[in-house]
């Protein structure tokens, strides 16, 4: 071999020698021992690199054991860092690496509680000049790796600016990135796994590209707690986070090329199990799943697409405090902010960005556009909702539920109508439904409301501060057609129908029925706001009312008004037209209503039943009257009758009425005649005919009486009886047939405030009186007794009954057979009572009512179901101690004695049974109820069994007795003629 070949060959060899010694032992020591070095000097925790290997044949390089902490709080570290260099590198003027792997990648972030990051700290860097803003970016370094790949490497997050510290740990990161460039136009292919605290998952892939920087892929997130990132919304919002789990995926496109450019679509999120409490631990919202899915979301338009919305089983609490602010309100708006609270210092950073910042918001001269929700299709299913008024003295609490929500096509900037669909439990029994659209801009709506049962209950803590009335049951429904047109001014219309079913009211002073009705229909009704009301007809079915005189000649209606402090004196405005009030139609069906007097001595009551007929055309705006047609019965048998018409918006403009009673028993009048003419009405019917008629305020009244079969009782001592000689009145104004006709007309201007219709009346009355007692006398009476073979003259009853036994109907069908044969005689019945006998059993009778109906009362106030009336509710027996108390006090007007808090609960309930049974055994009211019963079941039974026309037959006065020998008692029966 030629020489100078062989010492090439050696030299090349002794290079290729020290080459190796170079690369693979010196360089590595050397860089290992520097690289160590420049860490102990810039490093601010103990930093140490284990070990540096190089081939310099294959430019591979790979660190291992890099650590920066402290040995148990390592804050960077990994366990191998590979990187393969290619040669090309030096002929295409970019860095090329045909890989890069990172193992055992170890990192922590923390945030301290004044805002600095840990990393920020780790090395002491030397300060660079600021860079002025004419100084033009740096291009990216020239960069390309083939693979880049990240396994089973670590984070942890710490974050203690919250008031509870946030803590995260994914434990398990796996990265590959292929063909990573930062030359213009290269994008690399990523894909990321990564395992997070409680079960998380992060998957993500795509393309990434850095020149510019540019993204576009698919992302999922999995199983994430929320718990974990709660304290950054609770220190906004103080509401406290027991459970819930989120899902997220989407596709995304990112671009950084020409501003910020996102966009994501087909993204989904699920949130499930969610529970919110209030601080002090009471629930607030449980959900059992929310999901929203074909999404879109477009960062460039500023714009939201929900394609589908699907939510079940949500479950909310809401009061409205005392104050009137909405708890959920309070909760929201979190801790005043104040003035002196402290700024935290701005890092540097934020000081060199501050210029920056300044410059980007004087550049601002317009601001951003709104953001654009558009939902398609939302599905709320099984909402419930506990609501709650504090503001009332009664907490009102309100159930909706189980609701169901649609709502298609909203959009957040109002511009287009949106479709809703409404379906809801309302309390316990009621239901609400609602359809149709609506536009937020301008606001407009056109809904059918429909609702079902709903409990008018709930407008009783609203009506207890005004009046003394207990609403014990009612219930709404309706059809409604509701168009709102605009909001300024408010301007919506009403149109459809509803009805008020089995609406009771109670007086709560007395504990009496005020009104009632089983069924109120309203048809045909349109409201337009601020201008009319149209009902095209209004149905009452059985309806009830009562109206009471009082000792002091107040009235029940002004007792039941409670007293408002006067409200400050407001500014005088002028008062807009009237709303017209149209009524097509009235119609009433079986009512009934009771009137007493007792401002007289006895007490005045009656009855009026089966009353019915219809009212016309009721126009607030129209002079034309309304037909009336009006008919029932006074105390069951005596027909009464209202006809004509009125304008009962300005009745002194046109009136002309006619009333009519007929049979009407004079019995009932004996408070009247006791009080203004001296004497009891033993017997006697009236016949009223009254004629009013009203033009322009001017009267015109024809009074006809026609009294038959008068006779007065006993005198009674009235201060406001007339001085007359009244029984010889009563005689000698009698016609041969026993009739008295009187004619009362009256005349007057009703404008003048000094016209009086009554005391024209009374005076034309005792005129007539005092030219009747001028006449002479005229007596006639007679009796006529049957029965031979049985005592006729009497019908008797079980102490405290008033139910016919066998023996007392059989008497009764020989007395109406004999009645029969004898069509011109007339029965007076007479019933008796007698409180030696009736005494006991009438109160035993009156406290089992009692007992029924407070037990009634309570049954009704918590809404369960109860029969139609109480005397048809059972009453357990351990019931009855309970309900003695409140009966003994609310009957007896006083308190139990003290002593007797000491017995026992049997030995007390005794006593109060007693007491209660001691008061009323002794109440001439029961007796004298009992007797009237008594006489009314006698006249009933020879009516509907015995087959007499119920105008031969009078009720007289009842009257209190002694009972017979074996108690039983005895109510008398008279005869008389026509």
């Amino acid at each position: 071999m030629h020489k100078g070949l062989k010492r090439a060959l050696g030299a090349l060899l002794i290079a290729s020698v020290l080459y190796s010694l170079l690369g693979f032992l010196i360089l590595p020591g050397i860089a290992l021992r520097i690289a160590n070095q420049q860490l102990a000097l810039y490093a601010t925790l103990p930093a140490r690199l284990e070990r540096l290997q190089f081939n310099p044949f294959s430019l591979e390089l790979s660190l291992w054991g890099l650590r920066i902490g402290e040995p148990d709080q390592q804050q960077l570290a990994f366990a191998r860092l590979y990187a393969d260099l290619q040669l090309d590198s030096l002929w295409r003027g970019a860095l090329h690496l045909a890989a890069v792997e990172l193992d055992g990648g170890h990192g922590e972030v923390r945030l301290a509680r004044d805002g600095t990051l840990n990393l920020s700290r780790l090395f002491r860097l030397p300060e660079r000049p600021q860079q002025t803003s004419e100084e033009p970016a740096g291009e990216l370094f020239p960069l390309r790796i083939d693979r880049l790949r990240l396994s089973e490497a670590s984070l942890r997050f710490e974050d203690l600016r919250p008031g509870e510290p946030v803590n995260l740990a994914y434990d398990s990161l796996n990265l590959d990135l292929h063909n990573l460039s930062t030359l213009a136009g290269d994008n690399a292919e990523m894909k990321l796994v990564a395992s997070g605290p409680q079960g998380a998952r992060i998957d993500w892939q795509g393309q990434f590209g850095l020149a510019p920087l540019a993204s576009d892929g698919q992302l999922r997130v999995s199983g994430v707690r929320l718990q974990t990132f709660w304290p950054y919304v609770r220190d906004a919002v103080p509401l406290a986070l027991k459970d819930g789990q989120l899902e997220l995926s989407t596709d995304y496109r990112l671009s950084l090329a020409q501003g910020t450019e996102l966009l994501l679509s087909n993204a989904a999120v699920g949130v499930a199990a969610i529970a919110l409490d209030s601080p002090d631990g009471r629930p607030l919202l449980r959900l059992e799943r929310l999901d929203i899915g074909e999404t879109r979301v477009d960062l460039g338009k500023r714009q939201v697409l929900v394609g589908k919305l699907r939510s079940r089983n949500l479950e909310t609490w809401a009061a409205r405090e005392a104050d009137g602010q909405l708890d959920w309100h309070r909760l929201l708006a979190g801790p005043p902010a104040t003035a002196s609270s402290p700024q935290p210092a701005p890092d540097a950073t934020a000081r060199q960005d501050a210029p920056a910042a300044r410059s980007d918001t004087a550049d601002k001269t317009t601001p951003a556009p709104a953001w654009q929700v558009l939902l398609r299709d939302v599905q709320l299913r099984e909402y419930r909702v506990h609501l709650a008024d504090r503001v009332p003295q009664q907490q009102v609490a309100l159930e909706l539920g189980p609701l169901d929500l649609d709502l298609s096509d909203f959009d957040s900037r109002g511009t287009s109508p949106f479709t809703l669909k409404l379906n809801t439990g309302l309390g316990q029994q009621g239901r609400l439904q609602a359809e149709g659209q609506a536009q937020l801009s301008p606001t407009t709506a056109s809904l059918k409301v429909a609702s079902r049962d709903i409990d008018l209950r709930l407008a009783q803590a609203y009506l207890s501060p005004y009046l003394r009335l207990e609403l014990r049951s009612g219930q709404l429904g309706s059809d409604l057609q509701v168009d709102l047109v605009g909001t300024a001014p408010l301007r919506f219309s009403v149109r459809g129908s509803a009805q008020v079913d089995q609406l009771h009211s109670l007086d709560t002073l007395k504990e009496r029925d005020f009104v009632r009705w089983q069924r109120l229909d309203l048809d045909g009704i349109d409201y337009r706001h601020g201008d009319t009301l149209n009902i095209d007809k209004v149905r009452l079915h059985q309806p009830y009312a009562r109206f009471i005189i009082n000792e002091d000649l107040s009235t029940n209606l002004n007792e039941l008004l409670i007293a408002q402090p006067q409200a400050p004196a407001a500014a005088s405005t002028p008062a807009g037209e009237p709303l017209g009030i149209r009524i097509g139609e009235v119609s009433i069906a079986e009512g009934s209503a009771n009137f007493a007097d007792f401002s007289l001595t006895p007490n005045f009551a009656t009855a009026i039943q089966q009353l019915g007929g219809r009212i016309g055309t009721l126009d607030s705006r129209s002079t034309k009257p309304a037909r009336v047609s009006l008919s029932g019965k006074v105390d069951r048998y005596a027909p009464m009758s209202v006809e004509g018409s009125l304008n009962p918006f300005d009745p002194l403009d046109s009136l002309d009425i006619a009333t009519r009673f007929k049979q009407v028993e004079l019995t009932t009048l004996t408070p009247y005649s006791g009080k203004f003419a001296g004497y009891r009405i033993r017997k006697g019917r009236l016949n009223l005919d009254l004629h009013y008629r009203i033009s322009k305020g001017q009267l015109q009244a024809q009074n006809s009486v026609l009294v038959e079969q008068l006779q007065l009782g006993e005198k009674v001592d009235s201060p406001s009886a007339v001085d007359l000689p009244v029984r010889l009145a009563v005689a000698l104004l009698k016609d041969p047939d026993g009739r008295i006709a009187l004619q009362l007309p009256v005349q007057g201007d009703l404008n003048n405030p000094e016209f009086s219709v009554m005391p024209i009346v009374w005076k034309t009355l005792r005129n007539l009186v005092l030219r009747a007692a001028q006449a002479p006398f005229k007596f006639i009476g007679g009796l006529v007794s049957g029965g031979a073979d049985m005592d006729l003259s009497q019908v008797s009853f079980a102490a405290g009954s008033a139910e016919l036994d066998g023996p007392a109907r059989a008497g009764l069908d020989t007395l109406a057979g004999a009645l029969r044969e004898r069509p011109a005689l007339r029965l007076e019945v007479e019933g008796l009572s007698a409180e030696g006998s009736d005494g006991a059993p009438l109160a035993a009778q009156r406290l089992q009512r009692e007992y029924q109906a407070s037990y009634y009362k309570i049954l009704q106030r918590r809404g369960d179901a109860v029969p139609a009336e109480p005397a048809l509710l059972p009453v357990p027996e351990d019931q009855h101690a309970a309900l003695l108390e409140g009966i003994y006090r609310s009957r007896l007007k006083q308190q139990p004695p003290a002593e007797w808090g000491e017995l026992d609960e049997p030995q007390r309930a005794a006593r109060l049974r007693d007491a209660v049974l001691q008061s009323w055994a002794q109440s001439k009211l029961l007796q004298r109820q009992l007797a009237q019963a008594r006489a009314a079941a006698i006249k009933d039974y020879l009516v509907d069994r015995g087959g007499l026309a119920d105008a031969r037959i009078y009720l007289l006065d009842v009257s209190r007795g002694k009972p017979e020998a074996d108690g039983r008692v005895a109510s008398p029966l008279h005869l008389d003629s026509e």
